[in-house]
């Protein structure tokens, strides 16, 4: 119950704004008042796994790693849970989303999060993945802003400047629904670390890359968000 009620608040707000995931070309970011590291020790970190991707036919350019805390790098822990592997648990207040592997280890990775007003907690599964999806603003945010109307009808082709980035986890919940909610890729690196999204959360492209590759669309595919 607690899910659904903090679902439809979220879902109405993110759709009245930028329909759940968006971006802008200079976002306003807030920055994490949250502790920025755990006590989880690390196994190994993939620092040197941030430069140019060719994939599909896009050039995706480097992050610059050096510029995003260290621990927001893609990295393998110590990670005791009882979820079970293959299960996704996004840590909100640190900024953290992990998947889980067997024998006590996770993939860690740093994400953006929603703004105030736009965070949510409960649990889902992802039913799809995409890559390189299109992104398709809702009427509402067409009205306040015409010069999106050339994407009302077909949306956004995918591509570089694309919100949802390079990949796109669609989350559902227990009865099946769009929950309106996403795992994506974006090309803000900057944004990772922070609350800077309308509700979803945004990977760095190259760590959603890693992450789509790990997943296996349906039921099983959990994903519990902590506030």
């Amino acid at each position: 119950m607690r899910f659904r009620n903090a679902l439809l608040l979220c879902s109405l707000a993110a759709t009245v704004a930028l329909a759940g995931c968006s971006t802008t070309n200079s976002p306003v970011v807030i920055a994490s008042t949250a502790p920025v590291s755990e006590p989880i020790a690390t196994n190994q970190i993939f620092t040197s796994e941030y430069g140019a991707v060719e994939d599909s036919g896009f050039a995706l350019p480097a992050v610059p790693i050096e510029r995003v805390k260290p621990q927001f790098h893609r990295q393998i822990v110590d990670y005791r849970t009882s979820e079970l592997p293959g299960t996704i648990v996004v840590n909100t207040p640190n900024r953290f989303l992990y998947y889980v592997l067997p024998g006590g280890k996770a993939v860690r990775y740093g994400i953006g999060v929603g703004k105030a007003g736009f965070a949510w907690e409960g649990e889902a599964y992802i039913a799809w993945k995409q890559a390189w999806p299109k992104w398709t603003p809702p009427q509402e945010m067409v009205a306040r802003r015409p010069d999106l109307k050339q994407y009302g009808e077909e949306g956004m082709k995918p591509g570089l400047t694309n919100p949802l980035g390079a990949r796109a986890l669609y989350l559902f919940n227990a009865e099946g629904k769009d929950t309106l909610f996403r795992l994506h890729g974006t090309p803000e690196w900057n944004s990772i670390g922070t609350a800077a999204s309308s509700g979803c959360i945004r990977l760095m492209n190259q760590d959603i890359i890693d992450l789509y590759e790990r997943v296996r669309p349906g039921k099983r595919a959990r994903v519990v968000v902590q506030q």
